[in-house]
């Protein structure tokens, strides 16, 4: 070890003085310096034992024949990313909106599917869907409208096929040229699920005929089978197959709800059909009456009353005031508002690039027939130039789909492990099991999802993890425009300042000291009227 000294020497000193001490200050040194010691001195001591044994091998001492085994160095990401603080994953690049920070690499986090799926490189993926995963309050919504609002400057769009809360409908109103199209509550506003659609201009007039002939009795099919809660027979399935068609020859190519629900009941008064179509169609209709003449009357049973417009940069369909009638009303309101907007929006050569966004994604996934809707879907997303965003709170929502080990919710667990891109939030204990065996993560992400705050999420974007906090890019305009949570405040939490009592008003609540004896006796036989004041 090397020792350094430093000496003051003041200014007024004579030279001689200043030799002096100079020499005071050598001699110390000399005084401080070890005696000069042998290597053999410093080395270790002889053996106890004689020999080239030592006492290490029996008594555990110092001395051993074998070489000293020094263990490598362990040590955390976190530590080691201290001691090489310019090694960092490299991100996405920077194309698409910013949406956060990435944590590990300390840098902006730039994300758009589109681009992701056109990347060649080992960081690009196969899919443009997008999973959103977390528990209540973890930032969510508020990550998935700041992602799509940014986007908007990149020119994609924005559909929400159903918003079931209406928290999407100040973001639409906030956004210059953005569309509200409200359901129920008096508006008289209604969509027809079976509309026709644009035309696709890359498509023959088969093809456009099949297509839209497929889309419609899949529809169909999906609200029929959810009201049932069982799939249709073959019987039941011609006969709605058969009032769609002569319904579509009655009307031009018009075809309503309330047009084929007239048509099963003629089938269904024709008791000469050689199938029994009048049998098959006796459940069908009484389905359709619920649209015609029930509590969703008024809503789709007719034909459309608005046009999407395919201009705007962000479209909400407003579905707030039909959820309150019920889950099965939500459900069925999602699959019809959803196939109106399919029917416009997939045109693969209109060349526009869209977000889907679908609140409450299990409930497009809750029959078989919306299943394998909802999957086809999904499949033709990059075909068309569409990005779904399906969000849920938790694998378990998927448990409503199907009976426990059903064709249903196998299909369900599929669909979403399929999608590629995935956002998981903070997640709560429960769902640690059904992480790692549904979605395959690595359990340390797994355990770090428990203790994710607020905004933060782990992104996976093809086979790479990011974890990014979104909140820390977040504008105020956009922190409060995005918030969710004000219907959860407290009503009676009191924010105020506490009171504070003036020194009067203490020295009226205490005892006089001159008054009152200040032994026990004293304060025991005290009167209440004595030691507090009434109010």
């Amino acid at each position: 070890m090397v020792r350094h000294a430093a000496s003051f020497t003041p200014a007024e000193l004579t030279r001689r003085e200043r030799r002096d001490l100079q020499r005071e200050v050598n001699r110390a040194r000399q005084d401080q310096k070890p005696a000069r010691t042998s290597r053999r001195d410093r080395g270790l001591p002889e053996a106890g034992v004689p020999g080239p044994f030592g006492p290490g091998l029996v008594h555990g001492g110092y001395w051993n024949l074998a070489k000293a085994w020094i263990p490598a160095h362990q040590a955390t990401s976190q530590h080691i990313a201290g001691i090489y603080p310019f090694v960092a994953d490299s991100g996405l690049g920077h194309r698409g909106p910013i949406l956060g920070v990435d944590l590990n690499a300390d840098a902006l986090w730039h994300f758009s599917p589109w681009e992701a799926y056109v990347d060649d490189s080992e960081r690009g993926t196969f899919s443009t869907n997008i999973l959103v995963l977390g528990a209540y309050r973890g930032g969510k919504s508020a990550t998935v409208k700041t992602l799509v609002t940014r986007s908007i400057a990149f020119g994609h769009q924005v559909v929400v096929p159903s918003d079931p809360k209406g928290e999407w409908v100040t973001v639409a109103e906030a956004i210059p040229g953005g569309r509200v199209i409200r359901l129920g509550g008096g508006t008289g506003t209604r969509l027809n699920p079976l509309d026709r659609g644009p035309r696709r201009t890359d498509a023959t007039d088969e093809q456009h005929e099949q297509m839209v002939k497929q889309r419609r009795i899949n529809t169909l099919i999906s609200l029929i089978e959810m009201t049932l809660g069982s799939r249709l027979s073959a019987v039941e399935h011609a006969a709605l197959l058969d009032a769609l068609d002569r319904c579509i020859d009655r009307t031009s190519d018009r075809p309503t709800l309330r047009g084929v629900y007239e048509e099963l009941g003629a089938i269904a008064r024709d008791t000469s059909a050689d199938f029994h179509a009048a049998d098959g169609a006796i459940q069908p209709r009484f389905v359709l009456r619920r649209f015609v003449e029930g509590d969703l009357s008024g809503l789709f049973e007719d034909e459309s009353t608005v046009e999407f417009d395919q201009a705007a940069p962000i479209v909400v369909t407003d579905t707030s005031e039909l959820f309150a009638r019920g889950d099965l009303a939500a459900q069925l309101t999602q699959v019809c508002s959803t196939a109106w907007i399919q029917a416009v929006i997939s045109d693969r050569a209109a060349q526009r690039t869209r977000y889907v966004v679908r609140e409450e994604g299990w409930r497009d996934m809750t029959s078989l027939s919306s299943l394998q809707m909802f999957q086809q879907w999904l499949k033709l997303s990059r075909h068309y130039g569409i990005s779904n965003i399906v969000i849920l709170h938790k694998m378990g929502d998927l448990d409503a789909v199907g009976d426990e080990g059903s064709l249903e919710r196998s299909l369900a667990y599929s669909i979403v492990g399929d999608i590629e891109n995935k956002f998981i939030f903070r997640v709560n204990h429960q769902e640690q099991a059904a992480l790692r065996a549904r979605l395959n993560l690595p359990a340390p992400h797994v355990e770090m999802a428990r203790h994710l705050r607020k905004g933060e999420f782990l992104a996976y974007v093809g086979q790479y993890a990011y974890l990014v906090d979104c909140f820390a890019t977040s504008t105020e305009w956009e922190y409060r425009l995005f918030t969710t949570d004000d219907a959860v405040t407290a009503p009676d939490r009191d924010d105020s300042e506490p009171p504070v009592i003036d020194a009067a008003t203490l020295d009226a609540l205490w005892p006089d000291a001159r008054d009152t004896d200040t032994g026990i006796e004293g304060w025991l036989s005290a009167g209440p009227r004595e030691n507090t004041e009434e109010r």
